[in-house]
């Protein structure tokens, strides 16, 4: 039976785990309430910007009119003049052009009308693809999300084991090995990697893809076979994403762990007996993940913004290239839908980053 000393200590940790528990809850209740004025700044600075930024929609209609009404040769005298004028838009013409994109409110009200409007998950339509900005970016958006996963996986899989192996064989053949390739694929920039893979093992020995998430005619294929095409034009893009971060990761890790295996508990604990691999597998191992846990929430940034410099190199229609295209075609909508997905992500990235931080250091307490 248990006694009354035994049945308090009981207690006690019951009233422990219920107070961390209130304390997480109201934790991420306010930072969520926090999320709400931050959304708020960056969306409102944006749209301001982007309401005075020249060679918008109406600048590039002008333009393009005066493209077509100077492209022919300017005889005939008044005859061209007349054409030039018959294409050049009247005043009514741009005040309807401006009505029609939304650009004639004043900018409160704008802003609170597409506020209203992302609320309701509409954020318009595109003015270069003339569909709605959210079904523009969901055709995007699964290709995104099979790089961003893959390489989270690779990077967490391989960079923290091969960081520990390198603390462990510290100045050693090994770990000079290593380091050599990871220095060298560090000062090399992922595009430039995958574009002289491209240009090596794609266009002149042919072993990969040259391009694309998938082949032409990939739908006629049996359901193996089409996984089989898109993991073969999925290696060199691949290697060009994992070129920066993987050296970034793996010396992250090596250097927490070499600095936790110097620390005085780790002495200690080998004083009183401890085996040293518990001691570095157990103790130093879960201190040195702390710096890695900060990161894993950025991750979700990389689902959507990748690189659109390589996928520019590979041809491969990700979200990142379709922001960058979208910011030179001056196609607002999905420029701002864009800033929305990707700031809501970074916040709750954040706010992940943190709750795997506390899972990590016992010592985090939520105040």
């Amino acid at each position: 039976m248990l006694n009354e000393r035994n049945i308090t200590l009981i207690r006690d940790e019951e009233a422990e785990v219920k107070s961390r528990g209130d304390a997480l809850r109201d934790y991420v209740i306010r930072r969520l309430l926090l999320m709400i004025p931050t959304f708020l700044g960056i969306t409102l600075v944006t749209f301001t910007l982007l309401q005075f930024v020249p060679g918008g929609q109406i600048d590039q209609i002008r333009m393009a009119l005066a493209g077509a009404g100077g492209g022919g040769e300017v005889g005939g005298g008044g005859g061209a003049i007349a054409q030039l004028d018959m294409l050049t838009p009247s005043d009514e013409q741009l005040a309807q052009l401006a009505e029609y994109y939304g650009f004639d409110q004043p900018l409160p009200v704008a802003y609170a009308s597409w506020l209203l409007d992302v609320v309701r998950l509409d954020f318009g339509e595109s003015f270069r693809y003339s569909e709605p900005v959210l079904q523009v970016i969901r055709e995007r958006l699964p290709v995104s999300i099979y790089y961003g996963l893959i390489t989270a996986f690779l990077t967490y899989g391989i960079c923290i084991p091969l960081g520990i192996l390198k603390a462990i064989k510290h100045r050693t053949n090994v770990d000079n090995l290593t380091s050599v390739l990871i220095f060298v694929g560090y000062a090399v920039p992922g595009f430039a990697l995958g574009a002289v893979l491209s240009n090596l093992l794609a266009v002149r020995f042919e072993i990969f893809p040259l391009g694309g998430f998938q082949s032409v005619g990939a739908a006629e294929l049996s359901f193996l076979a089409r996984i089989w095409d898109i993991i073969w034009h999925s290696v060199l893009p691949l290697i060009a994403y994992l070129a920066g971060a993987f050296a970034v990761t793996t010396m992250l890790m090596k250097n927490s762990l070499i600095e936790n295996m110097s620390a005085d508990y780790v002495k200690t604990a080998l004083a009183k007996g401890l085996s040293w691999r518990r001691t570095v597998f157990v103790h130093a191992l879960r201190n040195s993940l702390i710096p890695m846990a900060t990161s894993v929430g950025t991750l979700l940034g990389i689902f959507l913004t990748g690189s659109f410099l390589i996928e520019r190199v590979f041809s491969i229609q990700g979200v990142g290239l379709l922001s960058f295209e979208a910011i030179q075609a001056r196609d607002y909508p999905v420029v701002l839908g864009f800033l929305v997905i990707s700031s809501v992500l970074l916040m709750v990235g954040n706010l992940i980053s943190d709750l795997a931080v506390a899972f990590v250091d016992p010592r985090v307490r939520f105040e």
